[in-house]
């Protein structure tokens, strides 16, 4: 078989997985011809990570949501309301930053264990119950915020999460570039190259099915690639943001969890038939109580992050949230009917969506516009899943 054979072959047999990454690599080539590459440049690369930020760590819990086949409406106004009690806990009561942020994550573990109460224990759908919490949660930011209106952080710790960077290693070697965000893509290619290399030696001695050699180093190749372009345009503005290490932080530790655990094997047993799972020993209910709780941890983390991105709390923080998280998980790669998802593929849905946005407004196309073209995107990727379904029936 020739090269161009093989390629072709494993695109087919792998589109789920590589799909997304052709769509976003197409959508960042349009929009830098179309911008005359200011859309690449390094400046709204930085803006663009900060911006899916909060988008993102909902879109990885919301992709777990999906795969046990339920929904969260909820999450949206539940981060809008955590991020102000956080505003509320730094502003008016004087807490250190790390009490506000452990007690707001708490907060929104038990706001997540809540709404899965209701689903694994009265049995009522997800998304009547999580519709109540939308209604709930944006009451109670109204609530927090009426007296006061826009709460003003003023904590420069709490808003360097959402504006700030890491610090420079401060040596005189290519004084334009940040030497920091430099190492760390080297070090994230290093480590890729040495993890792709140990699962192929793992998978052979089990005697499974691996890519061709020639395969396996343009993959390397490339991806390693990819990721120096992309620690290279980050360093030539500030580097690497805290945000976007909170969030690689959350997919990495996701990522771990759904691909080399126990858990992670249940939460996809239970997406792919619950009552098989539930025969097999797994603890339906259990499982349900983990993803709707990491779920509400998740919300509050992107509560905080989009309040220090704000420096300050708002009435209307949270609005359109869920929505904006469903999109990026099924753009990622997550299946409608339950089992079938990735967290890596949920970042990847998330920068699909914000760069449109960011491509779209520096084209300076008219909002109206926007929401269309994304709502094209979003059934462009259902009708997607649901082909490709069909097709492995």
């Amino acid at each position: 078989m020739t090269f161009i054979a093989l390629t072709r072959k494993l695109l087919r047999e792998n589109i789920r997985e590589y799909g997304m990454f052709i769509a976003l690599f197409v959508i960042m080539g349009v929009f830098t011809i179309t911008t005359d590459g200011v859309f690449i440049s390094s400046r709204n690369i930085v803006n663009l990570v900060n911006q899916t930020g909060y988008i993102a760590v909902l879109a990885v819990g919301m992709t777990l949501v999906i795969v046990i086949r339920h929904i969260d409406l909820s999450v949206g106004f539940l981060a809008g309301f955590l991020g102000a009690v956080a505003a509320v806990a730094l502003v008016f009561w004087h807490w250190p930053v790390y009490l506000a942020i452990l007690f707001v994550l708490g907060l929104g573990v038990l706001a997540g264990l809540l709404t899965s109460f209701l689903v694994a224990h009265f049995g009522i759908p997800s998304f009547v119950a999580t519709l109540a919490g939308w209604l709930g949660y944006r009451g109670a930011l109204q609530l927090v915020t009426r007296n006061t209106g826009t709460i003003i952080i003023p904590n420069d710790a709490f808003n360097a999460i959402g504006n700030g960077f890491i610090p420079d290693i401060p040596i005189d070697i290519l004084p334009e570039m940040h030497k920091l965000t430099l190492l760390l893509g080297l070090l994230g290619i290093v480590l890729f190259v040495i993890s792709e290399v140990s699962n192929r030696r793992k998978m052979q001695s089990y005697h499974f099915e691996v890519l061709p050699r020639e395969m396996f180093i343009l993959k390397l190749v490339f991806i390693s690639a990819l990721l120096g372009a992309i620690a290279w345009v980050l360093a030539g503005y500030q580097g690497l943001s805290w945000t976007a290490v909170v969030v690689l932080a959350v997919v990495l530790i996701y990522d771990f969890i759904t691909t080399k655990t126990v858990l992670g094997r249940h939460i996809y047993a239970v997406g792919g038939n619950p009552e098989a799972a539930e025969l097999s020993g797994i603890s339906v209910k259990r499982i349900t109580y983990v993803v709707f709780g990491s779920m509400g941890m998740l919300s509050a983390l992107s509560g905080i992050l989009f309040a220090s991105r704000l420096q300050s709390a708002t009435t209307t923080a949270g609005t359109l949230f869920e929505l904006d998280a469903i999109a990026a998980a099924f753009v990622g790669g997550v299946s409608a009917a339950g089992g079938v998802g990735k967290v890596t593929g949920a970042l990847i849905g998330a920068l699909v969506m914000t760069s449109l946005t960011s491509g779209m407004n520096l084209m300076g196309i008219d909002i109206s516009y926007q929401y269309i073209v994304r709502a094209l995107v979003l059934a462009a990727a259902v009708i997607f899943d649901v082909t490709t379904r069909n097709t492995g029936k």
